[in-house]
Formats: structure tokens, C-alpha cells, sequence
């Protein structure tokens, strides 16, 4: 029957197939029973850990913030939506002359948040019959909302120019923040340290267990590299109320930023 379907030759190449296929079989049945043979006499024992020895490290630098920043905003309303701009744009750009006068690039300030908004109020219809008319709201305007932020490379300059910004009829101050440019180089100062400290502890470990360590099997870091706020500024500090007094100078001291770093050591011990 199968020769007459498939021929001699098929037949042929049916059987050698069907052979082959046997043989990878047989293989791959044989490989797992030995495998299994082998995992025998692990069946039911806990495996171990490697033998290591974990330590920890910490260091830490201090930085003097050089740069602060701090943002303004200024809100007015008008008939219209470039009515309402034109009045924010003065007060912007009078206080803007202030900031450029004091020495700040145009690439250290930048708009923030700028909205728009429609203003509307509800009049209510006399009532003198019944059913009383319902009332309507009617837009009355638009409210213009634009926040600037500054960054200030001398922080020397700037509670004077805070002070000088707030008399520009500037309606908020906020978020008045200082920072340290290159602040890797400090994160890198207390990392070291960690290090430092941590092989330290290792190598006092292992000659007081009296073994030798190997390996390094597993680091971590973790870092508290903090943002110094001036006092009463930002930080969910109370904002800057601008006043219509003669504005005196505000004083903002810089304080001193310190930068931590807490690193864990996993070694493998002989």
C-alpha cells in the first residue's frame, strides 16, 4: 500500500527520517535520565550560600552653594487677552532691567508658566414675576499670569536684586534656593571616603576572622545630596509677600551644603 502511494523511493526516505528522528529521541531521554541521576543525591538539601562578608561606608563632603535662583511672577487683567499682556509686560520687563542690570545672561533666564484665563461673573436677574428669570454669567475680562525664574551666578548679588525685583511691582517672589554648580565633584569627594571606610572595615574583618577576602560580589550607594534653601524661602516655606513699603535689602545667607554617601560592600571571603 505504501509503495503504491508514496513509490519505492519514498518509502525509502520515510523510513530514514522515521529512523532519525528515533535516534534524537532515544538521545534526549537518555541525557535527561542522566541528569537526573545526577541531581539524585541533592534532592531534599538546602544549597548554601557562598561564604561573604558585608560592610559599610561613609563619607561626606561640604560644599558652599555658588549659585542661587529664584522665580517671580506677575499677574494682571484687562478687556481683552492683549490688553492684560501688555500690562504683565511692563511689570516683566521692568523687573527683568533689574535682573540684567545686575549682571545675569539671557540663558540663565526663563519663562516658567504663562496662562491665560477668562474671567467671568454671575449676574443675577431682578425677579419681579413669577417665574423668576435665571441668571447668566458674563465675561468681563481676561487675567494674564506669566512666572520668570533667575538663575544667579554671584550669590552676593542676590538679596539685592530680590529687593530690587519686589519693588518693580512684581505681584510674587518664590523658591529662592541655593545650590552648587559642580556638585559631582563633591559626590565623588564623599563616595571615595565610603569606599575608603568600607575596605577599611573589610580587611580588619577578615584579619579578625582570620580569612581572605576575594572578590567583590555586590555594591550599592545610596546619597543624600541636599538643596539648601535660604531662610523663609521656598522648600514649602512661606513665599515672598511684596510690599508697597521702601523695600531694604533682603538678607539670604548661603549656609553650607553637606553631601553624603553610604555605600555597601559585598565580598567574597577564602
Amino acid at each position: 500500500m505504501f509503495n503504491q502511494f508514496f513509490g519505492e523511493e519514498g518509502v525509502k526516505r520515510v523510513s530514514k527520517w522515521a529512523a532519525i528522528s528515533l535516534i534524537l529521541l532515544s538521545v534526549f531521554l537518555l541525557m535527561k535520565v542522566i541528569t537526573d541521576f545526577k541531581n539524585l543525591p541533592n534532592i531534599g538539601k538546602e544549597i548554601y550560600p557562598q561564604s561573604t562578608i558585608m560592610v559599610t561606608g561613609k563619607g561626606e563632603a561640604y560644599a558652599i552653594p555658588d549659585i542661587a535662583s529664584f522665580s517671580f511672577s506677575v499677574t494682571e487683567v484687562g478687556d481683552t487677552v492683549k490688553q492684560a499682556q501688555e500690562k504683565a509686560d511692563q511689570k516683566i520687563n521692568k523687573a527683568l532691567s533689574v535682573v540684567r542690570e545686575a549682571g545675569v545672561e539671557d540663558k540663565d533666564i526663563k519663562t516658567t508658566n504663562y496662562n491665560v484665563y477668562p474671567k467671568y461673573e454671575w449676574n443675577q436677574v431682578v425677579c419681579i414675576t413669577y417665574p423668576c428669570p435665571s441668571g447668566k454669567q458674563v465675561l468681563i475680562g481676561y487675567e494674564v499670569n506669566q512666572t520668570i525664574t533667575v538663575k544667579v551666578r554671584d550669590t552676593e548679588k542676590v538679596g539685592d536684586m530680590v529687593t530690587k525685583v519686589g519693588a518693580a511691582e512684581v505681584s510674587n517672589i518664590s523658591g529662592v534656593e541655593f545650590t552648587v554648580d559642580d556638585r559631582e565633584q563633591y559626590v565623588a569627594k564623599a563616595r571615595e571616603d565610603a569606599i575608603k571606610e568600607a575596605k577599611t572595615k573589610a580587611k580588619e574583618l577578615a584579619k579578625q576572622l582570620d580569612v581572605k577576602l576575594g572578590k567583590m560580589m555586590y555594591y550599592n550607594e545610596n546619597g543624600n545630596y541636599p538643596m539648601y534653601y535660604g531662610e523663609g524661602m521656598g522648600g514649602g516655606a512661606k513665599d515672598m509677600a511684596v510690599s508697597s513699603v521702601a523695600p531694604t535689602r533682603a538678607e539670604l545667607p548661603t549656609g553650607e551644603s553637606k553631601i553624603t554617601s553610604e555605600i555597601t560592600i559585598t565580598y567574597e571571603i577564602k
